[in-house]
């Protein structure tokens, strides 16, 4: 029987037990429909069984859309051969399970693979969560496919890097996610080696808080993105994942197998990636900064850069401009040329509002290398004030605009799920164990519990000091 590793991710310590997710009454996760209450996705790939009427017509559009965008994103054309069973159960406000999806091990008839997807509602359907678990069992089907009958006891593994990766990549393609994101991960340096990129399992990005997520994601995407921009990318990325689940090497084997262009060895792969993220992190000329953005990078362009005697250099704010009133002319331009340049280059993409402001300080400049600088203290002073009124006037639309989403929302942003998820599993009643072994232990617990005392789980012991 092929083995997915899909299935052992749910929760190795839950599988172990039981076959459905723990705290879970059994009567909620029953389908509870009749063979009508199943409908067929517009494809016929995806059979979605369960659930109210509404929410598998729901799953079916999504399904389509899900694959719609991978087909897109790897330029392939639709012939599906393995079909997907999608099934519903569970209940909104039901207790909450350790995923919402679980891809069963695949099944094989005279009739080929099939493979089935258990989703839970008792977070209702998600739409991103449901698309990353397609995603996955899409990648399966690929592998299927492309062999009549797998061998026993074969282990199928799609690293979370890749799903990751593969939906991020559709979503820019899309723009519907954040280069923000990228700017921000290249220049904090990344929080994700290479390494640790293609060895983290999906046990392991299931525990993950969702700020690591975040950038796991972010690095997973701008690493596909780079793959599928290579010299025939797109057929090196459909071939890579149709071998990827079965691969039992190196991923960087595989990656220079399907990208000969690459030459990758393990410094000019994390070079090459570090590439990408800053690519998708820059932004174009055509996109302005934020007001507060704009005004943080004005205070770092107006300083003022001089050799002292000993011909060190220098580097002072521009309000601190009466301390180098004895600089000769020369010396003075040499002072401001850098603070000029950085100057332009913030035009190009400040606030608009910022852009009067910005021809002031280079007036002022000007005026300080020819030594006129007799109303440059009073200048500085009224331009500092204006900053502040409109810097405390973005700050006010902020927080207004901040105070409006939260209260009008109609949708949870999912940014709190982890501790939500923590805090249900909390609550839910814990697993009783009912094999003879955990009967006999539980009748000699009481042998070595001291009446009155409060009793101390073995975990939570600490040893006293020596």
């Amino acid at each position: 029987m092929v083995l997915l590793a899909a299935m052992v991710c749910w929760a190795q310590e839950d599988l172990a037990e039981q076959p459905i997710p723990r705290a879970v009454p059994l009567e909620d996760l029953l389908p509870n429909f009749d063979g009508a209450a199943t409908v067929f996705s517009r494809s016929e790939q995806f059979r979605i069984s369960g659930g109210e009427a509404a929410t598998r017509g729901t799953a079916a559009n999504l399904a389509e859309e899900t694959k719609d965008e991978l087909l897109r994103l790897i330029e392939e054309k639709d012939e599906w051969k393995v079909p997907i069973s999608i099934t519903l159960v569970g209940k909104k406000g039901g207790a909450v399970p350790r995923r919402d999806t679980v891809l069963m091990a695949p099944t094989f008839d005279e009739n080929g693979y099939r493979l089935e997807l258990m989703v839970n509602l008792s977070r209702d359907l998600r739409s991103e969560p449901f698309k990353r678990a397609l995603t996955e069992t899409l990648v399966y089907a690929r592998n299927l496919e492309a062999q009549p009958k797998m061998e026993a006891d074969v282990l199928l593994v799609v690293p979370p890097w890749v799903v990751e990766g593969l939906r991020e990549a559709s979503a820019w393609r899309l723009d519907r996610t954040d280069r923000k994101l990228y700017e921000a991960l290249f220049r904090s340096g990344g929080l994700f080696q290479i390494d640790d990129l293609f060895g983290l399992s999906e046990v392991e990005y299931i525990s993950i808080d969702t700020a690591t997520r975040a950038a796991f994601r972010i690095s997973s995407g701008a690493l596909m993105m780079a793959l599928i921009e290579q010299p025939d990318g797109k057929a090196g990325i459909r071939n890579f994942l149709t071998e990827l689940a079965d691969f039992q090497g190196e991923m960087p084997s595989l990656l220079r197998k399907h990208f000969p262009d690459l030459n990758l060895s393990e410094k000019s792969l994390e070079k090459w990636w570090a590439l990408q993220l800053a690519n998708k992190g820059t932004a174009p000329l055509t996109e302005s900064l934020s007001l507060i953005q704009t005004d943080r990078d004005l205070d770092e362009a107006l300083r003022l850069r001089f050799k002292d005697e000993t011909g060190i250099l220098k580097d002072i704010p521009l309000t601190d401009w009466q301390s180098l009133t004895e600089l000769k002319e020369p010396e003075r331009i040499e002072a401001v040329q850098l603070a000029q340049n950085d100057l332009l280059r913030l035009s190009y993409r400040s606030f608009p509002s910022y852009r009067m402001l910005l021809l002031e300080y280079q007036s002022l400049l000007s005026d300080f290398t020819k030594g006129n600088t007799k109303s440059m203290a009073g200048t500085l002073q009224a331009l500092k004030e204006t900053r502040a009124t409109m810097v405390t006037k973005a700050e006010r639309a902020r927080d207004f605009m901040d105070w409006f989403e939260i209260t009008r929302a109609r949708e949870t942003s999912g940014a709190f799920d982890d501790y939500l998820n923590l805090k249900a599993r909390l609550k839910s009643p814990p697993n009783t164990r009912t094999d003879s072994l955990s009967k006999y232990l539980d009748r000699l617990d009481p042998l070595f519990t001291v009446p009155g005392e409060e009793r101390v789980e073995p975990f939570d012991f600490i040893p006293p000091p020596f």
